[in-house]
């Protein structure tokens, strides 16, 4: 049995681009779709058509109400309802292809030792530039099947007795309680499986102001997750007492330069890679320009 859950605000079209992926053009349907909703009437009515369509597919589609706060907050209002075996997730701005809930269930099944499978994050319009490069550093890609560090709340799935284990989410975090959530999940002694067949497309943010606000807030989040969990994958050392904590402080500067390059180099068209440069360094700076004021906002309280 595998339960989808989907938080959403004030985005109709985009849910009901959701919901129309999940449940008329999936080729194995979810048990159950539970819709959390922290925004105004319109999308309740359509969760309310959706219902009536997976009624007619078996799906059982649930709308719970609740007040917006962010998505940790949804998501920990969404699980109690969430009944199956599996409790995969996804946004309202994403699109499951159509053999997502299969492979769910496969990768589960292969890898017993996995609490927590997802893959690949796809943009949904190839013709933008910021879409381009957005798939190139917003989200992780592998080209093969492995155990991550962790993987986006867009495109994931958890046993559900892993899920009562680690219980809630972090409501405290703005961004970033997924890589919090999964880093639990690790802790417990438990995998993160990624397989680039599990595959969504996402509408990624459309102007560059919001993919690079995107980028800042990210780096906010990042600060406070590590600042939670000091033992955890970072890009700069919380202490410089030994010769590596220096070179590691060094490369946190350095890297923003020659970062850009690399991930240009892997767009395909060259006036991408020359257009994409300065805005990688953009994001890459704001990335931990948010770093360092959430470090400031925090000495100051």
């Amino acid at each position: 049995m595998l339960s989808v859950l989907i938080c959403t605000y004030n985005r109709p079209e985009l849910l009901a681009q959701c919901l129309r992926a999940l449940i008329e053009h999936t080729d194995e349907k979810p048990n159950q779709v539970v819709v959390v909703n922290g925004g105004d009437e319109r999308t309740d009515q359509i969760v309310q058509e959706y219902a009536i369509i997976g009624h007619r597919s078996s799906v059982a589609v649930e709308l719970v109400k609740t007040r917006n706060k962010n998505l940790a907050c949804s998501r920990n209002v969404g699980l109690p309802y969430c009944t199956g075996d599996i409790i995969a997730m996804t946004d309202d701005d994403a699109e499951v292809y159509p053999d997502w809930v299969t492979q769910m269930k496969r990768l589960h099944t292969e890898h017993p030792e996995t609490g927590a499978v997802g893959g690949a994050v796809i943009s949904a319009d190839t013709d933008s530039l910021i879409s381009r490069i957005a798939d190139q550093v917003t989200f992780p890609t592998f080209p093969t099947p492995r155990n991550v560090r962790t993987l986006p709340g867009v495109n994931i799935s958890y046993k559900r007795a892993v899920v009562e284990q680690v219980g809630a989410q972090d409501e405290t975090l703005f961004r970033g309680e997924d890589v919090d959530y999964n880093w639990r999940v690790k802790q417990l002694g438990y995998e993160i499986y990624y397989d680039p067949a599990i595959k969504v497309l996402h509408h990624h943010r459309p102007t560059l102001r919001g993919f690079l606000n995107q980028h800042y807030m990210y780096g906010r989040a990042y600060y406070l997750v590590r600042l939670k969990w000091q033992a955890m994958y970072c890009v700069y050392p919380h202490h410089l007492h030994h010769p590596k904590d220096w070179l590691k402080a060094i490369n946190f500067v350095v890297a923003i330069f020659y970062e850009p390059f690399i991930y240009g180099t892997r767009l395909e068209k060259l006036v991408d890679k020359v257009l994409a440069i300065p805005i990688l360094f953009l994001s890459d700076l704001l990335w931990r320009i948010g770093m360092v004021q959430q470090k400031i906002i925090g000495d100051l309280r």
